[in-house]
């Protein structure tokens, strides 16, 4: 296989073959393609597309580059969720240990932000002594006795995808439906799942800003992710504002907190959790319908059984067991904190979620390059959901900057990003369709 003739015939519009993606993804794997050649890779990929056998191919491949995880002495359904990525979507935090709670096992492989959005392993990051990535044993072992492990893709788990992963975040490659496809599902894949829900995102803060495009990236990931014997489905959730009140990393995690302390209720973060739960409850056969799904959920949270798992999981994987109790000892805080006034008297009634994923890129929340390293202070909180009534001068959320000159800066940005409006605004609602 000679790369640069794969790349052109693929830049060219031409259809690889299994084997070709294969010995291509072998060789990434194994050290062997350079940076530039992957880049223009996925370049070609983006601008060409793949056919539905070139993506079973390429997922396959990069599954099949590392490990594969197996779980026989755990009777609990193997299950798990991912999404596509979104501003202040930091759903997956209270998920896992509520399926779990539940009687789930989750298992579930998490990526760092990519582009704009945040990524799961940063926020846990913000945890001091967590470890993202454990040894096989002992995340077989937290699976197994805490009900669900929140990691990251070790060398030995789809490390083909890992790699693809890094380079599609600085070439402007990361929303591709065949490479988005390939790379959640080859980590799914390799994690051994028998179940799978989908969180595919849509709207000004996803990657796929239109509904059409929504339904592609879904089709394609049930489909894919089906026929290589994973029971899927996806729910399309909206994203044209935080889902979170919250977006950065320790901040998200306090948010995190305070939904397993039962303080989050009546929000769209908590319309999204539930509704996930109870599909992932039901497609494994925990829960004979969504709504006996919806309702373990709401019990495993409220009884408090969701927070103990959720403990537990992280006392195992290296972090402090009383993180929920006293975050205030554990989770840093930025050094200036600062209200973002609303600039006039109105309703909030549209946002640029994307340009607040890139706000919090700017206070050092996310990376430019590879390499950067990720201020874990800094970020938004207390962000008002659109539709709520404000009078001029009333903050609108609080930025949490490394020193004052870039609380400035972040205040004034998203002050930008907000639309005010006399007239009460119609949204979207947050769950906008099952596949």
């Amino acid at each position: 296989m000679i790369p640069q003739e794969l790349i052109r015939r693929k830049r060219d519009g031409g259809e690889l073959d299994a084997a070709e993606i294969r010995s291509f993804i072998d060789a990434l794997a194994a050290g062997r393609l350079s940076e530039s050649q992957i880049g223009a890779f996925a370049m070609a990929v983006w601008f060409k597309g793949m056919s539905r056998a070139e993506i079973v191919a390429l997922t396959l491949a990069m599954a099949d580059s590392g490990d594969r995880l197996q779980w026989a002495d755990i009777d609990r359904p193997i299950a798990d969720k991912h999404s596509t990525g979104g501003v202040g979507d930091n759903v997956s935090l209270m998920l896992a240990p509520i399926a779990a709670a539940c009687g789930l096992a989750v298992p579930m492989i998490s990526g760092r932000g990519l582009g704009h959005t945040g990524g799961t392993l940063d926020k846990l990051e913000s945890i001091p002594g967590y470890m993202i990535t454990p040894e096989a044993d002992l995340f077989h072992q937290v699976v197994k006795q805490a009900g669900c492990a929140i990691i990251g893709q070790t060398g030995a788990l789809a490390p083909a995808d890992g790699r693809l992963y890094a380079v599609r975040d600085v070439t402007a490659t990361v929303d591709s439906i065949p490479l988005i496809t390939a790379s959640i599902l080859s980590k799914k894949l390799a994690a051994g799942l028998q179940t799978l829900v989908l969180d595919v995102k849509v709207g000004n803060g996803a990657f796929m800003a239109e509904r059409d495009q929504a339904e592609i990236l879904a089709r394609s990931l049930v489909e894919v992710a089906n026929g290589a014997g994973v029971k899927t489905s996806a729910l399309i959730t909206d994203m044209n504002e935080p889902l979170a009140d919250s977006a950065g990393n320790s901040v998200e995690m306090r948010n995190c907190l305070d939904f397993l302390a039962g303080r989050k209720g009546n929000t769209r973060l908590e319309t999204v959790v539930f509704a996930f739960a109870a599909e992932m409850l039901e497609k494994s056969g925990i829960a004979a319908s969504a709504e006996e799904g919806e309702s373990m959920a709401r019990r495993a949270l409220s009884s408090g059984k969701a927070g103990e798992v959720f403990a537990r999981m992280v006392s195992m994987l290296g972090g402090p067991a009383d993180l929920i109790e006293n975050p205030d000892k554990y989770l840093a805080r930025a050094p200036v904190e600062k209200p973002v006034p609303a600039a006039r008297s109105g309703w909030l009634a549209a946002c640029d979620a994307r340009g607040i994923g890139v706000s919090v890129i700017d206070l050092g929340g996310g990376r430019r390059h590879p390499a950067d390293r990720i201020d874990h202070r800094v970020g938004f909180s207390e962000l008002l959901p659109l539709g709520t009534r404000v009078n001029a001068g009333e903050p609108i959320a609080l930025v949490h900057a490394a020193d004052e000159a870039a609380a400035e800066r972040a205040a004034a940005a998203l002050a930008t990003h907000y639309l005010i409006t006399e007239d009460e605004p119609v949204l979207n609602p947050v769950i906008g369709g099952l596949i």
